[in-house]
């Protein structure tokens, strides 16, 4: 089986030829090993496209993410000056006087007057939302724009999304989609919220004026669908519905019944209505107390699983829960196996988890959250043998 067999089956609930792999990298390591200037890598689609495929076979992973969108093909034009600061950080001037600040190993951040930008929760109308992006070059913007302003549309139109936004997709797919596993991503309902009024405003939106904040949620969801669906006609073989914020560290299970669950359903419903394709969970952090009801989503399978003491997820007791609902991804300490473990440590921990999750199927191998920025990539090196070893079916277990 090539990858995206492999991935297919697993998603599936199958038992592939062996436990598949993929992580999703961090920005900052795409930044730091891809071999191509970050400020490209952010602002590009081509770059991206480049850093994407160039790692994925480097690890060898079976699955990559495309989780940035495509960009405008001129945005150089609005760049007035870039300068060099410490710790190989830059900075970015526009012409239109924002500023975005570039860390060498993390997501760069656009500021406007000093600040980044969020609109006051009275300022934000729900009949005007459709979807969020933060991940925009120009940053978060309200009513969502693109192209620095020059590109304003209306909830709903044919042409909210730019043809360019999906430009890193059709890219990397034309390059391996034959035979990779082609993951886009999309901010669950949510997310977006929590990215446009800045979190500890749109928490406590959500006990000052739960229905406004219901309504929000409710108008974001067509946005979601249109946008995941659009990624699948690009090429996409799998959706992520990045779910970060909707972990034990933010939500009760009641808050995330109440203003998680039903978005996620319909989003994941709108989505699977038009096409066949996988949908899946990604949520941080502390999550072993609401498994089923990430379930209750409808999604196809949950990603990260962070295990203790990242998170409350211990693997074997996940897989039990789960088990021909829907499909597992991650486990793998990012930081203390990945990021500060060795050849030995690795090995071990994939061979633990591949034993609790690998039976039967359904399990595909990966970082809990993303590769920390600096993880050696000898470690990924390390981790793709060990897949390799103890992956294949039928499993050789102890």
């Amino acid at each position: 089986m090539n990858g995206r067999e492999r991935m297919d089956v697993a998603m599936r609930l199958g038992t592939p030829d062996r436990v598949p792999l993929m992580c999703q990298l961090s920005l900052g390591h795409y930044f730091l090993d891809a071999g191509l200037d970050a400020i490209e890598v952010w602002h590009d689609s081509e770059a991206f496209a480049e850093a994407l495929v160039r790692l994925q076979a480097r690890y060898g992973f079976d699955g990559l993410l495309v989780n940035l969108p495509g960009r405008d093909p001129g945005w150089r034009r609005h760049v007035l000056a870039v300068a060099a600061g410490a710790d190989g950080e830059r900075t970015i001037r526009w012409r239109n006087g924002w500023v975005t600040e570039c860390p060498a190993d993390d997501n760069p951040h656009v500021f406007r007057d000093g600040r980044r930008y969020h609109p006051a929760f009275e300022q934000v109308d729900p009949d005007r939302l459709y979807y969020v992006e933060p991940h925009d070059a120009a940053g978060l913007t309200w009513p969502q724009a693109w192209d620095f302003g020059a590109w304003q549309p209306r909830p709903g139109d044919r042409d909210f999304f730019p043809p360019w936004h999906f430009e890193t997709l059709r890219r990397v797919s034309a390059r391996v989609g034959a035979t990779v596993s082609i993951h886009s991503e999309v901010f669950s309902p949510f997310s977006q919220f929590l990215e446009l009024l800045d979190y500890e405003p749109a928490l406590l939106a959500l006990m000052d004026a739960p229905e406004k904040v219901k309504a929000c949620l409710q108008a974001l969801c067509a946005g979601t669908v249109d946008l995941a669906c659009r990624q699948v006609e690009a090429g996409a073989h799998a959706v992520l519905i990045s779910s970060a914020f909707a972990g034990a560290g933010f939500l009760s299970p009641d808050h995330y019944r109440e203003f998680v669950l039903p978005f996620e359903r319909a989003v994941v419903a709108g989505l699977r209505a038009r096409h066949d394709v996988p949908v899946y969970t990604h949520t941080c952090g502390a999550i072993g107390d609401r498994l089923e009801l990430m379930l209750e989503t409808g999604t196809c399978g949950i990603d990260t699983l962070d295990p203790p003491p990242l998170g409350t997820v211990e693997l074997g007791e996940a897989k039990a829960r789960t088990t021909g609902r829907a499909f597992l991804k991650g486990n793998l300490d990012p930081v203390h196996t990945l990021l500060r473990g060795d050849r030995a440590s690795i090995r071990a921990a994939v061979a633990e988890r591949i034993a609790q999750a690998g039976p039967g199927g359904g399990y595909v191998l990966s970082s809990a959250c993303s590769v920390p920025p600096r993880t050696p990539p000898a470690n990924l090196l390390a981790l793709r043998e060990a897949a390799t070893e103890f992956g294949a079916y039928p499993l050789r277990l102890a």
